[in-house]
């Protein structure tokens, strides 16, 4: 059973995560051996990474299928255990298609996956270099998403598994920068990142334009923490890296990176 205590450093609502994580180092504390995750968000790699702490006996590592990524699935190992690249079983699939006469977009391509009926955490990235689309799985979902996944917004297309070296390089590019705001609430940031208006803030919001960390959320006031990632539809996407500090008028200086739409 999960210390109570523990609870306190998280959100009510990513209990349920907090208890499945703690269930996996328990387990491979237990049982003395690797034990692998989904893939997790940064936010849900930072709650895991909090949970194990400076632990003698297990180390963490990530990986995602290429340096950059953004989701990426984690290892909980013992100490004397070293990570093979295998041992985190991701899978490259790139998406074949008719480039000359079609396009494709992220939201479409992870709108039918999901909709395939699996859960959004056997998926990892989803990258392009401007013409090609590749995507991350899970390989034990690879032969899953290859027969079932036939066409992507009528366009008809087929998963085809790559080697590593075949992985492109994504367009993708996050800038980092340094804002100020009164505080953590989600409409201050995005309003400081965008320079919109809060009241242009909250309409995204309201519009249902915003996730935070993938999921849907409809509350200006919101408290962000570390390592969340904002999605604003029509601007692109807020990663919240680090509370650097307080100004001398009292307002919060952030560490934050910017992908543009």
């Amino acid at each position: 059973m999960v210390n109570p205590i523990i609870y306190q450093h998280f959100r009510a609502e990513e209990r349920p995560l907090v208890d499945e994580f703690m269930a996996l180092i328990a387990q491979a504390q237990t049982e003395y051996r690797p034990i692998l995750t989904h893939f997790l968000n940064p936010r849900e790699r930072y709650i895991i990474q909090t949970l194990l702490g400076n632990s003698d006996e297990l180390k963490l590592e990530a990986r995602g299928g290429y340096l950059a990524a953004e989701r990426k699935r984690m290892l909980i190992f013992p100490s004397y255990y070293e990570p093979q690249a295998s041992d985190f079983e991701v899978t490259p699939l790139e998406i074949s298609y008719p480039q000359k006469f079609a396009e494709l977009s992220h939201g479409q391509i992870l709108g039918t996956l999901v909709n395939s009926g699996l859960n959004r955490n056997v998926i990892g990235d989803i990258i392009t270099d401007g013409e090609r689309w590749q995507v991350f799985t899970q390989t034990n979902m690879k032969d899953y998403f290859q027969s079932q996944i036939e066409r992507i917004a009528k366009i008809k297309v087929k998963l085809v598994e790559l080697e590593q070296a075949q992985v492109i390089e994504p367009l993708d590019e996050w800038q980092q920068a340094s804002i100020t705001v009164t505080s953590l609430r989600l409409d201050a940031i995005i309003a400081s990142c965008y320079h919109i208006s809060r009241q242009r803030t909250k309409e995204l919001i309201k519009s249902r334009k915003v996730q935070l960390n993938w999921m849907l959320l409809e509350k200006a006031d919101y408290t962000l923490d570390s390592y969340d990632i904002i999605s604003v539809r029509g601007h692109g996407r807020i990663r919240l890296d680090e509370v650097l500090g307080t100004s001398k008028k009292g307002k919060l200086r952030l560490g934050v990176s910017i992908l543009g739409k």
